[in-house]
């Protein structure tokens, strides 16, 4: 019990954290490896690494040559690097967004812990 606090809780800098956070690694490096593993299976020409966007629209196409779009986008980006650059952006304004709400509700959590009324009273 000594990497635990009476709730349970792990304290950060105990033995079990860092097996926690060495377990985290490990699984996301498995998950990488893997997704890859599957992706250098398949025999596709061209992009290999192309978005949903693309594959749903090739495969539309492809069942249906006579299908025509409701609408246009209203930005086409100019290049893949662009729209790369965007997706990106994208993806860190997420990451950014949800790191706040996560930290603010741990700190609320904290504040509620601190003003609690100690138990047995």
């Amino acid at each position: 019990m000594s990497g635990e606090s009476l709730s349970g809780e792990v304290r950060p800098g105990s033995r079990r954290a860092r097996w926690v956070n060495l377990a985290l690694i490990a699984a996301i490096v498995a998950i990488v490896g893997i997704a890859l593993a599957i992706d250098s299976g398949r025999n596709v020409e061209g992009d290999r690494f192309v978005g949903t966007d693309t594959a749903a629209t090739e495969r539309i196409e492809a069942d249906h040559p006579d299908y025509e779009p409701w609408f246009e986008s209203v930005f086409a980006p100019t290049s893949g690097e662009v729209e790369s650059g965007l997706f990106a952006l994208q993806a860190a304004l997420g990451g950014i967004v949800l790191g706040y709400v996560i930290a603010t509700l741990k700190a609320r959590r904290a504040v509620e812990r601190v003003q609690a009324p100690p138990d047995g009273s």
